[in-house]
Formats: structure tokens, sequence, C-alpha cells
């Protein structure tokens, strides 16, 4: 199929730029640039500058030097919340002043936001929080270690060029993209709180930056349960929990304590493999006890259909669990794959669409069957597609275990007495991204995507429609934003 003609004009101020103006109520027209047209593509432009080791400072610079640098912000310097609700609150009142400039612009805006997934997690939060009536499609720059939503989209897993022509190119991309809906995820984690020593039983810096404190809002408050610790979030690529996120904490704590040998994405892969064999990730049935696997420390439940819990019987041998939005995981492998026919008949099972209200549940023994996914139709034990799931850990072997959240991890206590923690992700909402046309990400919408090949053989394995206005949020404005206190160094 031949691609679509672009509409990239080549020249960057009448295709991009935004003036000052419109960013800023104190901006004065009479100083600005004036555009005799509305720009084909005006974008706001987020890099996390300590992203990438020096190219997230590079990327920076060459972005402010080829578009108005008060339409680039660092995310280093000021929240994307406190930017978009500054411009849209300006662009209302232009608009109602009858400035036509403004009311179209509002209508071609994309946003750019370059950093890792941690980064553009925060961007696709900050967007679905504030509701606009006309929400902006985020494009997403590869600058971090996994990169897995850019990859998702076509936007690839290598960091980009710095310069002024590779930027531009991107620009170019940016230009033609079509856009997607994606799902987004919220995920609930409850605990009872300690009866005796510190208030918290985790320190709020060692969660990642998109699953907040909830605090009870009144006594029929059915989310939150009185005497306990209770945590909201959301997510937009996958949760996991087990041995992929026990290497993924030892990488990130290795890192907060040695910054400055995580200055380049090679090394820090190169890092990443080799603490998969330290933790016992290649070897888990010698150096990972069995009170780990996931059936031994937790119970697990799903919802397919609206208002009907199901237990998921977990294989005995699954030491870690994923549940997957996008078909990007772990530096761009798809463990869910794409069923055959048979599949998809007798197990119910669909290809994972980006945007069809399920996420896929998939678990793995160790990393050598996460190997199979290097080979051409390989995937994780396939365990279920649902809208709900939840986990429930009671008091057994384990004091621990390990969480992951868009590729930032922690290390969750678990009950120590007869009291039950409780993670439950439910379907959110959605948002739009940019994607290339020949990205890997599918929609239930594109009629294309239902053609499927059946060359998949080799399987591994043998109340609520509406929902609280809390839950609703990811937490923008002051909730989601990053501490001052917080390098953002831990996003990219």
């Amino acid at each position: 199929m031949a691609a679509p003609e672009s509409n990239f004009s080549g020249n960057i101020e009448r295709d991009f730029y935004i003036p000052t103006y419109i960013l800023s109520e104190d901006a004065s027209q009479n100083d600005d640039v004036r555009l005799s047209d509305v720009p084909t593509c005006p974008v706001l432009v987020f890099i996390n500058s300590k992203s990438g080791g020096q190219l997230g400072g590079d990327l920076l610079h060459t972005y402010r030097s080829l578009l108005n640098k008060y339409q680039v912000f660092d995310l280093g310097e000021e929240t994307p919340d406190s930017v978009l609700r500054r411009l849209y609150l300006n662009l209302e009142k232009l608009k109602s002043n009858g400035d036509e400039f403004a009311t179209k612009l509002e209508e071609r805006l994309r946003i750019i936001v370059a950093g890792g997934d941690g980064t553009a997690g925060w961007l696709l939060g900050v967007v679905s929080d504030l509701k606009l009536s006309q929400p902006p499609p985020i494009a997403t720059v590869p600058l971090g270690t996994g990169n897995n939503l850019p990859f998702a989209f076509g936007w690839g897993k290598k960091n980009p060029g710095t310069d002024q022509n590779s930027v531009i190119s991107f620009l170019k991309s940016v230009v033609d993209a079509k856009e997607m809906k994606i799902d987004s995820w919220h995920i609930l984690m409850r605990m009872r709180a300690p009866q005796e020593g510190a208030c918290d039983p985790i320190a709020p810096l060692e969660l990642p930056h998109s699953l907040h404190a909830f605090h009870r809002l009144s006594s029929s408050d059915d989310l939150n349960v009185e005497g306990c610790h209770t945590f909201r979030g959301g997510f937009w690529n996958y949760f996991s929990m087990g041995m992929d996120a026990q290497v993924s904490y030892a990488f990130h704590s290795e890192r907060k304590m040695h910054p400055e040998k995580f200055k380049n994405q090679l090394v820090n892969q190169s890092t990443y493999a080799r603490l998969g064999c330290t933790q016992g990730w290649f070897c888990a049935s010698l150096f990972h006890p069995s009170s780990r696997n996931i059936a031994q420390l937790a119970k697990v439940k799903i919802m397919k259909k609206h208002g009907e819990w199901k237990d998921l019987d977990i294989p005995h041998s699954i030491r870690s669990i994923v549940c997957l939005n996008l078909p990007s995981f772990s530096g761009g492998l798809n463990p869910w794959g794409t069923p055959n026919s048979n599949k998809r008949r007798d197990r119910d099972l669909t290809p994972p669409f980006v945007d069809d209200g399920l996420i896929e549940v998939v678990g793995f023994r160790d990393a050598w069957h996460g190997m199979v996914l290097l080979a051409p139709n390989g995937h994780g034990t396939r365990l279920a597609q649902a809208h709900r799931i939840r986990f429930e850990f009671h008091k057994g072997a384990a004091d621990h275990t390990f969480m992951r959240i868009d590729g930032e991890p922690w290390k969750q206590p678990l009950p120590v007495d007869d009291d039950t923690v409780v993670v439950e992700i439910a379907h959110l909402g959605q948002v739009k991204m940019l994607a290339t046309h020949d990205c890997r990400s599918k929609s239930v919408h594109d009629p294309s995507s239902h053609v499927h090949h059946d060359g998949d053989d080799g399987d591994s394995d043998g109340e609520e429609d509406s929902v609280v206005e809390e839950q609703r949020k990811f937490g923008a404005a002051d909730t989601f934003k990053i501490p001052d206190e917080v390098d953002i160094a831990h996003l990219s």
C-alpha cells in the first residue's frame, strides 16, 4: 500500500509555529510574530531534559532554535498541567473575543513529549485529567531505556538524533501521523494501616509517581476503607508483578545509587540484562522460591462481562504476570501475540486491540520463557482478557513481592497477619495518541486490523458501569505534580 501524501510544507514556521500571545495572555500581539495563516500542525513540545543522558538537553536546545522558544518546555522547570491550564484558559479568552486564529489553532494543536515511558505517561495522565473539550493527540519521542510507548505507535525505541535535520524529520512525521485512541487503566491498591510504627507502610518516594495516597472522603466512600491505606493511579501500557518487576527494581535501585553510570542507552540495557542474571531470572527454578510464584502469592479474579467476577486459574509455575494494554513490553516485545482462529474461537480470545476496553493478562515462568517472544509468533502464557482484574494477597510464606507500572517498579509489602492487600485494575477511559501509519498498535475500529494470519500455532498455556468521579482521575494538577524534591531523571 502506498504511503499517504505528506502534508509537510517544508516551512517550519508555517507548519508548526505558535505565536507567543497564544501561549500567554501577558504577551502583546503587536510585539509577536504574525502569521498570515494558522499553522498546519501547531505543536507544544515537552522535554525531560534529564532523559537520555545529555540527549534531553541537546534536544531541548534544538527544538527551541527551530520553533518559538516559548512553545518548548523543559519538564524540569515547569509541569505540564500548569502549562496546559494556562494555555487553554488563554485560548478560551481569545475565542470569546472573536479570535478565529485561536479557534483554528486549538483544533489543529498536537503535543510532542520527549522522555522515557514515565515522562510520556505523566503527560498522558495530565491531558486525561484536564478533560479538555478538544484534547490534543500526543506523539512520543523515545529518550528512555524501554521506550515501549513510542515503539507501540511507530516512533521507534532508539534514542533519536538531536541535530536539526533529525528534529525536522520527526516533525514531518508528526504532521503526517494518524490519530488513535488508546485505553487507560485505573489501579487501586489497599492495605491495612499498621497498628504501631510508621504511619505509612511505604515511603511515598518508593511508589511510582502516578500512584497517590487516596484519602477517605466520606463514610459511604467505597473506594477507601476506614483503617486502611489506599493508593490509586493509572497506567497506559502495563502493570506487572513478580520476577520481571524484581529485576526492574534492582536496576532502578542501582541507577539511583550510581546515576553517573547510567548516561548511555546501550549501557543501561546491558546493565539490565546483567541484573536479570544476578537476580536469578534466568535460573528461577533454582534461585526463586516457589512461595513467590504468583499462584502462591495471590488469588486472582477477572471480570470480562460487567458485574460478573470469575476466579482466574494461574499455573503454579508462573513467576511473573503482566497485565498489558499495548503490544510492547520490555523494549518492544509482544507477549500476547496474535491468537489463531482456533484459539480465538475455543478460548474466546481476540487480538490485542489498544482501544477495545480489554487488558491482556500474560504469565511467564522465567526469562527463558520470555525469550520465546524473540521468535516469530512467540508469546507468553495467555491467561485471560478482561475489563477488570483483582489481586488479593493474604498472609503467606513471602513478606513482599515486586510490582511495576509502566516501567516504574516498587517493593510491595504483603500481609503479616490475617489482613489482605488488594490491587484492582479497571478500565478508565481513553486518550488520543499520534501514530505512524505502519505502527504495530491496532484499533478495533480499523477494518484492516481484523485481517489476521493463522500462523500462531504454538501455545504455551496447556456494578461497574458507573465509576466514582475520584476514580476517573489519574491526579492532574496538584496531585499529579511531581514533587519538587524528586529528580525527574527517574522518569527516563
